[in-house]
């Protein structure tokens, strides 16, 4: 049996990608910058600051870390609580005691509710970047198109309200659907952290910057997925690191960070400790508003 002429036939096949979000190009071959003098490698703290509804809504599914057992699961619901109670302030702290600045990736609705902590983000000159409405404005192809708009445009009018304009949007589990991009362009957002495909950000053809937040190193991978300690996560940061610096290359290492899991206070030493390496090592540490300056003059 032979197979028609027409089985190989591919409108898209070429050489690249068989899609047109954005061009290709390989790691190895981007000219060479510097994101400070002599720093080729940046290091991009995000706190992610997230409040989680008694009540998931599952439309159109459960973000992780989200409610678990019967309702009212205040189990689950008090702890994820902690983290904006208690351990978004250790990390602020850990960040002012050094002098150094991170990113915070907040639902809207942690704003509105907690006023002294938006407060705190801003006068400690951190970044804001807009993480939906609360944790159940989870988004993927499945969502009617007019839903995600609403949720996108009530982030954003939302900030508006408390005369913030993050630029920068974070979905959450990095879940988009096919037209996330276009909508988030429209919405006056300029960049995403949501595609994890690369180690330095990159422009889809919309004009969007992604800038890779990388999953695998999130301490909620680490820690609370594959069940690792605290000084097994500083161990992979650190090689990431080093790896990362011995490329001698224009390289970008994102550290994800979540209050109620990096923050509890058998953790927190660990990562204050990790800080201190990182400064020993005259790591630069940046904010995604600066990373997204930086890569869109070059």
């Amino acid at each position: 049996m032979t197979l028609p002429d027409s089985y190989l036939d591919y409108p898209r096949r070429r050489e690249g990608y068989d899609h047109a979000l954005y061009p290709w190009s390989n790691l190895h071959s981007r000219p060479y910058f510097e994101w400070a003098p002599g720093q080729a490698l940046a290091v991009m703290p995000v706190i992610l600051a997230e409040f989680f509804p008694l009540t998931p809504s599952d439309t159109p599914f459960r973000a992780p870390g989200h409610m678990q057992t019967a309702f009212p699961d205040y189990r689950h619901y008090t702890a994820r609580d902690y983290g904006n109670r208690v351990g978004i302030w250790r990390l602020l702290d850990a960040f002012e005691k050094r002098g150094l600045k991170s990113s915070v990736a907040m639902n809207v609705a942690i704003a509105e509710r907690y006023p002294e902590l938006l407060r705190a983000v801003l006068d400690g000159g951190h970044d804001l970047v807009a993480h939906a409405t609360d944790m159940n404005g989870t988004i993927d192809s499945s969502l009617p198109a007019d839903t995600e708009a609403a949720l996108i445009a009530d982030t954003r009018a939302r900030w508006t309200a408390l005369g913030q304009h993050p630029t920068a949007w974070h979905s959450i589990a990095r879940s988009q659907s096919h037209r996330t991009p276009d909508l988030l362009m429209k919405h006056g957002f300029t960049t995403m952290l949501d595609w994890p495909n690369d180690d330095l950000p990159y422009r889809f053809a919309n004009g969007i910057l992604n800038i890779p937040l990388n999953h695998e190193l999130s301490d909620r991978q680490i820690i609370t997925v594959q069940q690792q300690s605290a000084d097994s996560y500083v161990q992979q940061i650190q090689d990431a690191w080093t790896w990362l610096k011995s490329e001698d290359a224009p390289r970008l290492l994102p550290l994800s960070l979540t209050p109620y899991i990096i923050a509890l206070p058998y953790r927190i030493g660990a990562f204050e400790a990790l800080l201190d390496w990182l400064q020993v090592k005259n790591a630069h540490i940046s904010t995604v508003g600066a990373v997204s300056r930086t890569a869109t003059m070059t």
